[in-house]
Order: structure tokens, then sequence, then C-alpha cells
């Protein structure tokens, strides 16, 4: 795709507005908005960004900060405007983008919570204009589930013209809200943000772990739907704890820490697992891929995942469930595992990597398999959306 993408009608330059959580934000959605965003403008399409000034009250937010404290992303602009309790930011945020004229908004709806904020600024940007409305979404159906999140969802989607999905799962899911959906389905992009990938022995040094020991990887928030007791469970077999191998648990809990250290407890498996039970800046991302032969994610339910487009970026092996998107994004025996949600194909998969000494094999299979993952690919599939409008 050479040159500036133009609007069909006028041959003028296209702009558009991202409606999403962006720095100093925390978390992946928020490192996708600012990938989206710089990918657009080095395709030509004038885009910036408008986050939160509030995102979530602090006594929604199960985490201990919402807050990011890397470096501003590049020369992206971010323009924090809305409040997703206070209705009045919402007028305000409409009447910037309409005032901007541009061609298409793209929203991200993750969560039913959101809807009422997101769905009423879609609605006020629609009325008596042109801008057309284009939806990523991440989850139709959350996977912690709440009565009104139906309804909810009903009232965002109907205020959208067009939706982008990154699994087919929530290309079902859609159906159940609208009859004919406008809808294309684009695979979630690799994570390049988080810097160029480094040796494991450079990696072990600045994690302070022994270079004698091997490290598989749980990365992201922990919470039930994740499976990460599925995960301690495997690293309870008898065949997993005679391999050399520790497992590390980078990321934040969400649920109750107990019920995990209670599991470690029982089985007696304190020794082969290292917690970081903590948000785990983006600087200091790069060293825990580097350190693990393979990055495992036990899923008891899915779409997609942004912690798979970080280990492509990486070059990791990867194990995931067969659970939503994620077979659709890693080929078994090829990049790594597709296995059931369940400790003992779980533990049958880490046997069978370390037996067979897989890891350079994957490793170099996902070096070849992430070039499906361009961003430049996923700005071109939103674009033609648009023109399709």
């Amino acid at each position: 795709m050479k040159g500036k993408l133009e609007s069909v009608d006028s041959g003028k330059q296209l702009k558009n507005f991202i409606i999403g959580p962006a720095h100093p934000l925390r978390g992946g959605i928020a490192n996708f908005n600012e990938a989206l965003c710089s990918s657009f403008n080095k395709a030509g399409i004038q885009s910036r960004i408008i986050s939160f000034t509030l995102q979530y009250p602090d006594f929604l937010f199960p985490g201990k900060t919402q807050f990011d404290k890397g470096p501003y992303p590049g020369s992206i602009k971010i323009e924090q405007l809305i409040s997703s309790v206070n209705p009045i930011t919402w007028f305000k945020t409409a009447w910037r983008i309409r005032g901007a004229k541009p061609d298409y908004v793209v929203i991200r709806y993750w969560l039913p919570f959101m809807a009422p904020c997101l769905g009423s600024i879609a609605r006020l940007i629609r009325r008596g204009t042109s801008i057309k409305i284009i939806a990523i979404t991440d989850n139709v159906i959350p996977h912690e589930k709440h009565l009104g999140d139906r309804m909810l969802t009903r009232y965002f989607v109907k205020s959208c013209h067009a939706f982008i999905v990154m699994s087919k799962s929530v290309l079902e899911d859609l159906k159940q809200f609208l009859t004919a959906p406008r809808v294309i389905f684009l695979p979630h992009p690799i994570y390049d943000t988080f810097g160029e990938k480094h040796t494991r022995e450079e990696a072990l040094q600045q994690l302070n772990l022994r270079q004698s020991y091997r490290y598989i990887l749980f990365f992201g928030f922990i919470r039930k739907y994740k499976g990460l007791d599925l995960l301690l469970e495997a690293m309870a077999d008898q065949r997993v704890r005679a391999l050399n191998i520790k497992l590390l648990v980078a990321g934040e809990c969400y649920d109750d820490l107990d019920y995990y250290t209670n599991i470690i407890k029982e089985n007696e498996i304190g020794g082969n697992i290292i917690f970081k039970a903590d948000y785990i800046p983006s600087l200091e991302v790069k060293n825990y891929f580097a350190a693990a032969d393979m990055v495992v994610q036990p899923y008891r339910t899915a779409t997609q995942s942004g912690v798979t487009q970080i280990a492509y970026h990486f070059e990791r092996p990867m194990l995931v469930t067969d659970v939503g998107g994620l077979p659709e994004i890693v080929p078994h025996m090829k990049v790594g595992y597709v296995v059931k949600p369940s400790p003992k194909e779980i533990a049958d998969a880490i046997v069978h990597f370390y037996a067979n000494d897989l890891e350079g094999e994957f490793s170099a299979n996902a070096a070849i398999e992430k070039k499906r993952f361009l961003w430049s690919s996923f700005v071109q599939g939103v674009n033609e959306l648009f023109v399709s409008l």
C-alpha cells in the first residue's frame, strides 16, 4: 500500500479519531490503541486518540492503579476528555469530534460498563452528520457475566455503523444482537511496542533468575477465567515435577490471591513457582518473555489475546487452550500447542515440549508465522471497511 489513503468521494486525506484508553492509562487495550493510532498516521491517515480522564471509579477497579509510569508513546496525539460516569463529558467529546469533521471514528468496546458512555457518544456524533462509527469489539459477551450485560451491549452495538472483530467467536456473539451486522474479521496485530528482544541471559540477569533452570511463563492479569489454577495443578504432575523447570507468574491478581497460594501449598510446589503478583511496566515486559522457553495461556474462556501477540513479537513458543479465538492464532505443533483446558493435557504438552527439545523449532516457526499479523494489514482492513460504508 503506497502513498496516502484518500477518501473515495473527494480525494482528500482521510481523518479519524480513536475513542478508548491510552497513555497514561495502562493495559493491553491502551497499548493497542496507541499502536493503531501510530499505524494510521504512518499510512497517511490523520489519527488521534480521545481517552479518559476517568476510566473506572476506584471502587470498581480491581487492581492497584489504573496508570502506567512508562514514557509517552511517541508522536501520537492523545486528548483526555471522557469520564465514563459524567454525561457532560460525553457531550463535550462528541462536539469536539463533530467540530473536527473526521471521516470516521473507531471506538473500542470491551466491557458492558462502558456501553452508556460509548454508545451515547456514538449517537451524538452520528446525529445529523455523515461521520461513520466503526467499533472494534474485543468482547461482546463478557468473560465474567453480570445482570444487565445484554441490555447494555445492545445499546452500544445499535449505535454503530460497522464492526471489527479479532476472533470468529466474537463474530458469532455479535449476531445475537444484530441480524445482519456489517462486520469484518481482522486478526489482532503483533504488539511491537515493548522493545526489541534480547538474550535469555540478559533477561535472567535483569530478573535475578538462575540460568540453571528453564522457565515457562504465565503473563497478564490474573482472573479466574484465565485458568492459572489449571496450570498450577499441571505443575504438580509428577512428570512435570521431574523436569528442571519453574513457572514464572507475572501479572497483577484481580482474584483472591490466597486461592492460588493455597493450591501451591497443598501440592507442595512452592519451590517451582516464582510469583510476581504485580502489574508489569511496559519497559520490563521484554525480560519476562525473553526469559521464558514457552508462554502458557491455560484459559477457560477467551476471545482473542494480546499475550499471544506479545509472544509472537518475541518469537516465543506458546501453549494455549482450545477456547475462543486462540486456536485461530496459534497453529498446533507448529508454533506451540492447542490443548483442552485441563491440568493433564497442559502437563502432557509441557512434558512433550521439553522431551522433544522443541523450543528452537517452534521459535523459528513463530518468526515466520508472525508475518500474518502486521499493523499495516489491520489499517488497510479498517480503511476498506470504511470505504464499503
